[in-house]
């Protein structure tokens, strides 16, 4: 057997080996990753969740708050036109 034949027929099972070693941590991935989905979330994402659903309330206060100080200064300004 030539010694490239040598080098080539080892780089190919090389290849090859790693491709399944590539497919066996994907599907162990995958399972693991449905393992955890069944899972409770951590204490930290509820956590995080919470501030969130807090932060979203205060935006719509302050939104709120813009849009009545706007019609109130749309309001002052026309009474100011009347004049």
């Amino acid at each position: 057997m030539n010694p490239y034949e040598m080098v080539v027929i080892i780089v190919v099972i090389a290849t090859i080996g790693n491709i399944f070693r590539a497919r066996y941590r994907y599907r162990h991935f995958e399972r693991r990753k449905d393992d955890q989905a069944i899972a409770a979330p951590p204490p930290e994402n509820v956590k995080l969740r919470e501030e969130v659903q807090t932060l979203k309330q205060r935006i719509q206060v302050l939104e709120r708050i813009a849009v009545e100080k706007e019609n109130s200064l749309t309001r002052e300004i026309e009474q100011l036109r009347d004049r």
